[in-house]
């Protein structure tokens, strides 16, 4: 997660700086959220057919040698050119993120404890310190960018990443789900009312994300911030990474605090999944009021700037509460046998909705300018809310919530 992060925003800005459009710098991210739908689709029944610690090993060993490979770009290839080799190596990236992303969420199902709220509790603090970490790639890859440059900042990432390979496969616990032979990749489809609409949900959330959070607002801090000298850019580059970073560790630490923030341990089943329809109810609000501030604001200031800041910040909190709600739902609605294909399926989902997202962050930036995006974000989470509201209870569906 922290080299992810990191590369992320090492190509954002790189590429940026190069020249790219809004749409074009959303293009080097089009294949790396294509492959985190193909990854996810297929990873569950990888994980279950050869056992889900190959699914981990490999993740982290593709994310490596994705590394590398951006090293061997070359600044005199054409636009075209290297657009083409940087979506390729990010989709590469996209495989190994969402490998290793399957395997550490499915462990959660077995390793987790039953008791005491257990399972909520752990997957809330496997997602939380995850974003926390990838919240610190965005600033880490800031900051190797202006101190060091583009290709020594990826090559002192893919170190750092093969010493956390190293210690994975050391520290590894044992009773992790091993090979079962007999696993089809039909069974990848879920046929669980419950898991396929709360996937849908999981779409349209982390698209209402990413729609400003991939070009728009590094773009627009941009803008606002650099005054074109190469300090400027400098600086601009370790402001924009600082608010990545930090709205991302809010993220995660918000994630973590989840279960306390809703109290989950003395819930009923029934109250948590209203609880998970009433916070993405909320959520909406936020995005709408920020796009009708930037629309009416006649232009770019300190005090605009300052109120998106907080106000995106404000979003980044009640979304980590929506996210951990669906992290737990997923792994309370699956069981043991089928939890890598189901997982994989949701986050299939999830992938898609940051490819639209993703795509969605350049065009409605161009179009119309960050109120657009924001918009289309507050659009999206209404979408989610009307697919949350089709889960049903255990009475219903006979499924554990």
């Amino acid at each position: 997660m922290l080299t992810d992060g990191a590369l992320r925003m090492l190509v954002l800005l790189h590429f940026h700086t190069l020249g790219f459009s809004p749409v074009q710098l959303a293009y080097l991210f089009v294949l790396y959220e294509i492959a985190g739908v193909v990854t996810n689709l297929s990873a569950g029944w990888v994980a279950a057919r050869f056992g889900l610690t190959s699914t981990l090993y490999a993740g982290l060993t593709l994310q490596v040698v994705a590394l590398l490979a951006l090293t061997q770009l070359d600044p005199a290839w054409s636009i075209t050119a290297s657009v083409i080799f940087v979506m390729s190596v990010q989709g590469l990236s996209g495989v190994a993120k969402d490998l290793a992303k399957m395997s550490s969420k499915s462990a959660v199902k077995i390793l987790a404890p039953r008791d005491g709220g257990g399972l909520f509790r752990w997957v809330a603090l496997l997602t939380g310190s995850k974003n926390a970490v990838k919240g610190s790639g965005f600033l880490l890859g800031a900051v190797l960018l202006a101190v060091f440059g583009f290709v020594p900042s990826v090559l002192i990432m893919a170190v750092i990443l093969f010493a956390i390979l190293i210690a994975v496969v050391i520290g590894m616990p044992s009773g992790l789900p091993v090979a079962r032979k007999d696993a089809k990749f039909s069974e990848v489809l879920s046929k669980n009312r419950n898991i396929n609409w709360l996937s849908a949900a999981r779409l349209f959330l982390f698209g209402a994300r990413d729609v400003w959070f991939v070009v728009g607002i590094p773009i627009y801090f941009y803008a606002v911030l650099s005054d074109g000298s190469i300090d400027g850019k400098r600086a601009a580059f370790f402001m924009i990474g600082t608010f990545m970073a930090v709205w991302t560790i809010l993220y995660g630490f918000v994630q973590g605090w989840a279960p306390r923030i809703l109290k989950a341990a003395s819930r009923t089943d029934e109250q948590i999944l209203a609880q998970a329809k009433r916070w993405v109810a909320m959520l909406i609000i936020v995005p709408a009021l920020l796009a009708g501030l930037v629309f009416l604001a006649p232009e770019p200031s300190g005090a605009l700037t300052l109120t998106i800041v907080l106000g995106l910040l404000v979003f980044g909190g009640i979304f980590a509460v929506n996210s951990a709600l669906h992290s737990f739902l997923i792994l309370s609605f699956t069981d043991e046998k089928r939890v890598t294909m189901d997982v994989g399926f949701y986050y299939m989902s999830n992938a898609a909705g940051r490819l639209v997202g993703t795509v969605l962050s350049g065009l409605t930036y161009q179009l119309g300018g960050l109120s657009l995006s924001l918009g289309t974000a507050a659009f999206m989470i209404g979408l989610s809310w009307l697919a949350m509201l089709q889960l049903k209870t255990q009475k219903t569906t006979g499924i554990a919530v």
